[in-house]
């Protein structure tokens, strides 16, 4: 069997994990490149509205699907819909997409980077 097949992980969300990251804090539960896969990516993203407290502009670098656990995130993708997303809420994005983000709440996201 492949090292790629053997890779699994596991995480709790804990916020004595996060690290700092472009904009809040992230928990990684996979690192880029872990298990042989380059392009895969997840962890939970906590930011807060002091730390954006304007709508930032995002170009997507990968495909990106979200969850929110906890929080308020408004996310409008140039020519196309706005995602009004609070706990409870996905949104999946492809690479390329142009975004304007706007952080509401404190929020808790899980992201997968794919």
């Amino acid at each position: 069997m492949s090292e790629s097949l053997k890779f699994t992980t596991s995480s709790v969300l804990d916020p004595a994990k996060n690290e700092p990251f472009e904009l809040g804090q992230v928990q990684w539960v996979r690192r880029f490149g872990e298990g042989e896969r380059p392009a895969l990516a997840c962890g939970y993203w906590h930011v807060h509205p002091d730390e954006a407290p304007e709508p930032f502009d995002l170009l997507i670098h990968a495909d990106e699907t979200i969850s929110i656990i906890d929080g308020h995130l408004r996310i409008e993708v140039e020519g196309g819909d706005t995602y009004d997303l609070t706990s409870g809420g996905a949104a999946s994005f492809n690479k390329g997409a142009r975004t304007r983000w706007s952080v509401l709440a404190p929020t808790v996201e899980f992201f997968v980077y794919s």
